[in-house]
């Protein structure tokens, strides 16, 4: 498993510490990164965050998915590298 996890479903108001308090939580994190819109720069209701070992990684899938954060039920998932090419046109998340 990748250190890094996909957050999907967040309100737009959530912000970068408030991910980095909660994903604290099942251990140490990295790092958290939460894409903007290119064209509107507002963002986009996803983020990864960046924990220091698998294991951190994998607790906060399976402590984290499905909680409540802002009023929405977070969607929490193992982070697949991007493939070439740039968007593969669906399926899972990919950083």
């Amino acid at each position: 498993m990748s250190a890094k996890v996909f957050v999907g479903n967040l309100d737009f108001a959530t912000t970068s510490n408030e991910l980095e308090a909660l994903f604290a939580q099942a251990g140490e994190v990295v790092g958290v990164s939460v894409p903007n819109d290119r064209l509107t720069g507002r963002p986009r209701g996803f983020a990864f965050v960046e924990m220091a070992t698998d294991q951190a990684a994998q607790q906060a899938v399976t402590d984290l998915d499905g909680r409540d954060l802002d009023g929405r039920t977070l969607k929490v998932n193992p982070a697949q590298e991007r493939s070439e090419g740039g968007r593969s046109g669906g399926g899972r998340a990919r950083w």
